[in-house]
């Protein structure tokens, strides 16, 4: 007979044509198969019931409900595959396929079948399940699960209960392993079970497969777990044909259960190993490329220095910056690592002022200023080639960063520094403790405490913004609720606001804050997003929180408690004209949650994050070829291997980059690479197109222009703003790009900071003189609503989440 493998006998299919499918494999040689009638006298041993599965037609159900339907008639039969197809409503017969695809189960009963392939078949997850014995005759068995199995020995002709006595076979449990599948494997198949018997294994086959637990424990033998369920579904196969009868007693004693599969891993294991070296040498090759164990070994410079790592912990308003900064201009050589382009310019422009020769190196900027020994650098822009005398890592809690983690632990472990100062909050303290073990390097601990005390004010604005008082920054967490803002206070009061946010450039945001701070202007109010939780001195006297919920993306949740500390902590600055921080609420509704924020301590880290170098992608991609970008990446994260004290960061935007990159021919996977790393909103469809743009001109070897208009004049309402927005970003799109390819490939950087420079002065000047109602570019909460006698605040949303 043909032999083929077909893994479903009764499945019902759904396509986009509306078709129902139903896999049925039954043929009765003994009898013709050109009229039902002749199957109605014959005997049949076991009753099943098909209530339980849908069938895609009414007439498909009859067949199954009827007594005498051949469907159920469950003595010896070939299996034999035919089909007819079902299509609006008409009943067509169409030859016979290895498919085996029965579409309308009321012709196959009058279709004759006599030039039907034959077909060996597997085990089914609904219906009945024929299979061939050793005389070559299909018996129905049981509904099991979509896991193979032939040559059944089922006892035949009488009924043979379930409810057998599996007791005095627990000494199986003791054997080898090893042995145990020696057994199974060199000697002949012993076990005479019944359906029921069968059906209880198979259950324990199918939790097997389903086992969370066996997949993590077969990754140490390198079977992945794409390949696991292959792997239990073939060791079904072999145990089914080698069954031994102690072994499978004692299974069926266990039944589906956690003991049952820990008995049998062992046996599966030995079983891998025999079975699927190939696969497991290719999968072990797969894991080392994607092995990022042990970060700290990958930096043996840094690895052969004797560091001393200086841990300056504490929270804002504390001096830890400053002492670092000071023992940075004190060395012969050093380097500031920034979170932010806009506190690295600070430090550059500070540095510089005090006449200790500095350069700035960011993604968008390179300026080197002669004779300099020091660098002001965001951290992603770090060398770990250079030698230097100090280093400071600023914002180091930011190593636990979902998306942007990896570069400051990169930056940690990697820097070849005698000195290495960090600045941050407690959070991270002891997973660096643990990094310091691993590296061998000395760790100082410095704490600080606040100049003077962070002070919650009692009596809140009252949900009205008329009460804003000079030298207030109100914190809101959109743009449209930031332009609201400034729109009522100008409107109901005296004061005139700056703006800071964080689709404004840096230079934008520093002309902001200058205004800000200068006590001789007009400005003497500041509303700002979370962008001024750091990276800015700001003359704050009082945070006040416009609300404490923001949009995630997803939904709007309370703002995290690290945050609020975090923002309320820039109120009040040692030597500026409030040395006193004050904060609190515009609705008395959100003061408890800003209390109970602010009481908290800070939320240990116990993970940081990860990111490979493109060498390491570069090895991985060599064991898949012919893969996507996106999808290598994709399997990358599947298959690495990390430790516990570290995490891959999340992939999201670089993905989407990926993909829309992919009908982009002609560029070399490192090109990839670099492209999906550039800075640009995924949200932005303008600023998207643009880098779709240039990485297209750049696979074409072209010169990649930047090709857009330049803007004349400041905007006259929240579009054009939005436009000048979007305008900066492709720029600095464009200048990030121009540093990281050959400059015969981006050849306009300095057209593109010229637009840059004047976009930021345009939007600057834009800022100053907005009054219009911004466009909300998202659904959300409901704007806030304005009354006759002044601004009002909708309700606060926190309460709802305490509940």
């Amino acid at each position: 007979m043909a032999k083929s493998r077909l893994t479903h006998l009764l499945r019902r299919y759904s396509s986009k044509r509306s078709f129902s499918q139903v896999r049925v494999f039954i043929c009765n040689p003994q009898y013709s198969n050109s009229s039902i009638n002749r199957y109605n006298n014959h005997n049949y041993n076991y009753n099943y019931n098909f209530s339980s599965y849908r069938y895609a037609s009414s007439s498909n159900n009859s067949l199954f409900n009827n007594p005498s339907s051949p469907l159920l008639l469950n003595s010896s039969y070939y299996a034999k595959c035919l089909c007819t197809s079902v299509e609006n409503g008409e009943s067509n017969v169409d030859c016979v396929d290895d498919n085996g695809v029965i579409e309308n189960l009321e012709t196959l009963v009058d279709t004759e079948v006599d030039n039907a392939p034959d077909f060996d078949v597997d085990l089914c997850s609904e219906g009945p399940c024929f299979v061939r014995n050793e005389n070559d005759v299909v018996t129905t068995v049981a509904i099991v699960d979509d896991l193979e199995l032939e040559s059944l020995p089922v006892v035949d002709g009488e009924e043979v209960g379930s409810s057998r006595n599996y007791e005095g076979f627990e000494h199986v449990a003791s054997r080898d392993p090893v042995e145990t599948y020696k057994q199974l494997r060199d000697l002949p198949r012993d076990a005479k079970l019944c359906k029921e018997d069968w059906q209880i294994l198979h259950e324990i086959f199918g939790q097997l497969a389903r086992s969370s637990w066996a997949s993590n424990q077969a990754l140490a033998i390198y079977i992945g777990a794409s390949f696991f369920p292959t792997a239990v579904h073939k060791f079904k196969s072999f145990f089914t044909r080698h069954c031994r009868d102690d072994v499978a007693k004692y299974l069926l004693s266990l039944g589906p259960s956690d003991e049952a599969e820990r008995f049998l891993f062992p046996i599966f294991v030995e079983f891998c190993l025999e079975e699927f070296p190939g696969e497991i040498k290719r999968f072990r090759k797969l894991v080392e490329s994607a092995d990022l164990t042990k970060p700290h070994t990958w930096f043996p410079f840094a690895r052969a220095m004797k560091r001393k790592i200086i841990y300056h912990c504490g929270p804002t308003n504390s001096g830890k910056t400053y002492n670092a900064l000071q023992r940075f201009m004190e060395a012969k050589k050093g380097i500031y690592c920034s979170p932010l382009r806009l506190l690295a310019m600070e430090v550059f422009d500070k540095v510089n002022t005090l006449g200790v020769y500095c350069s700035l190196l960011t993604g968008q900027e390179k300026k080197h200023v002669p004779f300099a020994n020091h660098v002001a650098c965001t951290v992603e822009m770090v060398s770990t080639d250079e030698l230097y005398d100090v280093a400071v890592i600023d914002e180091i809690q930011m190593m636990a960063d979902s998306s942007r983690g990896f570069a400051w632990t990169r930056a940690l472990l990697g820097l070849n520094a005698d000195e290495i100062h960090l600045c941050g909050d407690p959070s991270v303290l002891n997973i660096v403790r643990k990094i310091c073990l691993d590296t061998g390097d000395e760790l100082v601990e410095q704490h600080y405490d606040r100049f003077k005390p962070l002070v919650v004010e009692a009596k809140t604005l009252q949900g009205d913004l008329r009460n804003v008082k000079s030298g207030d920054c109100v914190v809101a967490f959109s743009r449209r609720e930031i332009f609201e803002v400034k729109l009522a206070i100008e409107k109901h009061t005296n004061h005139r606001c700056c703006v800071i946010y964080g689709a404004l450039p840096p230079e934008t945001r520093r002309q902001q804050a200058t205004l800000f701070n200068d006590p001789d202007n007009e400005y003497d109010v500041l509303v700002a997003s979370d962008a001024v939780g750091m990276g800015l001195n700001l003359n704050i006297r009082r945070v006040v929180f416009y609300s404490l919920s923001k949009y995630n993306g997803d939904k709007i949740l309370p703002v995290p408690a690290s945050q609020v500390k975090q923002i309320a902590g820039r109120a009040g600055r040692r030597g500026s004209r409030y040395p006193d921080g004050l904060t609190t609420t515009l609705l008395l509704e959100d003061l408890d949650y800003l209390i109970e924020c602010l009481k908290q301590p800070f939320q240990e880290v116990t993970k940081v994050g990860l990111f490979p170098f493109y060498e390491q992608v570069e090895l991985f991609a060599g064991q898949i070829p012919n893969t996507t970008f996106a999808q290598l990446l994709e399997r990358f994260s599947e298959n690495c291997r990390l430790d516990g004290s570290y995490f891959l960061c999340h992939q999201t935007n670089i993905k989407k980059v990926a993909n829309m990159l992919e009908k982009v021919q002609g560029l070399s996977l490192e090109d990839r690479y670099n492209f999906c790393f550039a800075p640009v909103n995924i949200r932005d469809p303008k600023a998207m197109y643009h880098l779709l743009r240039f990485a297209s001109s750049y696979s074409h070897k072209l010169p990649v222009n930047i090709a857009m208009g330049i803007p004349k004049a400041s905007a006259k309402n929240d579009s054009e703003l939005l436009d000048l927005e979007t305008k900066h970003q492709i720029c600095s799109t464009y200048l990030w790009l121009s540093n990281h390819f050959k400059e015969e490939s981006f050849p306009y950087k300095q057209r593109a900071e010229s637009m840059a420079s004047n976009i930021a002065e345009l939007l600057g000047e834009s800022l100053g003189k907005a009054s219009w109602k911004p466009e909300s570019r998202v659904v959300g909460k409901k704007r806030p609503e304005q009354k006759n006698k002044g601004y009002e605040r909708p309700q606060s949303l926190i309460k709802l989440f305490d509940k």
